[in-house]
């Protein structure tokens, strides 16, 4: 067993045009007077990182990670979500996702999923030479207009998605192998991997990729109604990454999963600031420790109802307290019997 490194925090919901949010240093120094020990960055905010540059300078690595240091964190991993959403987008989302995209290319299906497999590949450069171990991102999604269907969907509908998504994602994959970086897919509704079954379709047809792994945020299957311990107990060996987000699930005789339609304040289903929601995060410590998870704990924060500052404020205390320091020595030790090899099969009566 491993000890969980922590606190952290995402600093993709915390970004802005102000100070002390406008800037990497800025930023760092917020998150380590909170109590963080360490930051994730998005990749695509120009504000806290050159990913380009990144990719080709270690120098510039360097001189990142210094920043970081002075500032009393470091950094856990790089995410790519919005470019890795770019990857694969059904014609139904094209308008909704342009803006995830530089200006030039919106309107521009294939110029922008070809820029972000750049991106993606980019991102497996920078986050070698910033000597890092993972990588978070979102698999895109070519079926999820599919989830739900009426009419039926026709036979072999989503055999084809998961076809075209493996074939989309391997060049990626292999270039994070090269890198020696997991590529780490957050498991999230509105994506074609939502689940366990859904990664493992992928997975299958990536010929169980060393590199394809998870990024795992308990808040998304509290949303689905999916067993998110369980899920720790089947998934372990592929979950590299952690999200702490915290969430609720409270139906109604008038709404339940899907949500009405309802803004997030009144959903069935929401996201709720780190310890306000129903997720046993003790549990969830407890199994990572079990399973010898040694990445780190990152607060994601989104809530519907409290402010970001102070969710902030309580998250690294909450993630501190729920670190396990995994133990050196078995509990029982005072009682061992000295006992060695021939005492052994003396016991069992074999001589």
């Amino acid at each position: 067993m491993r000890t969980i490194k922590g606190p952290a925090i995402f600093l993709a919901q915390f970004a802005g045009d102000a100070a002390p949010y406008d800037s990497l240093p800025g930023l760092a120094r917020w998150a380590a007077g909170h109590g963080y020990k360490g930051v994730q960055i998005p990749s695509w905010d120009a504000r806290l990182i050159d990913l380009g540059k990144a990719a080709e300078s270690r120098d510039y690595c360097d001189e990142l990670r210094g920043t970081l240091s002075e500032a009393g964190v470091e950094l856990t991993e790089l995410t790519s979500h919005l470019q890795g959403q770019l990857v694969a987008v059904h014609p139904a989302y094209d308008l909704a996702f342009d803006g995830f995209a530089p200006p030039e290319l919106r309107g521009k299906p294939q110029a922008r999923q070809g820029w972000a497999v750049r991106q993606l590949l980019l991102a497996a450069k920078a986050s070698r030479n910033l000597g890092l171990a993972a990588h978070g991102t979102f698999s895109g999604a070519l079926a999820w207009p599919f989830l739900y269907p009426w009419p039926q969907r026709p036979a072999g509908l989503v055999e084809e998605a998961f076809d075209e998504l493996a074939r989309r994602w391997r060049p990626i994959l292999d270039a994070f192998e090269e890198a020696g970086v997991d590529l780490c897919y957050e498991i999230h509704p509105g994506e074609d991997l939502h689940d366990g079954v859904t990664f493992e379709m992928f997975l299958e047809r990536l010929g169980g990729h060393a590199r394809c792994n998870i990024l795992y945020d308990p808040s998304h299957f509290v949303l689905q109604q999916l067993d998110y311990l369980a899920y720790l107990d089947i998934y372990h060996p592929r979950i590299r990454m952690f999200h702490a987000k915290d969430a609720e699930f409270r139906p109604s005789g008038r709404q339940g999963v899907y949500g009405g339609f309802q803004p997030w304040a009144q959903r069935a289903g929401r996201f709720r600031s780190l310890g306000d929601g129903q997720v046993d995060f003790g549990a969830v410590f407890s199994k990572l420790s079990q399973y010898g998870f040694d990445g780190w704990a990152v607060l994601e924060w989104e809530c519907c109802i409290k402010d970001s500052e102070q969710g902030a404020a309580e998250g690294a205390p909450f993630i501190a307290r729920h670190i396990i320091q995994v133990a050196a020595r078995a509990f029982d030790d005072f009682a061992a019997s000295g006992a060695d090899a021939a005492t052994n099969r003396a016991l069992l009566g074999l001589g």
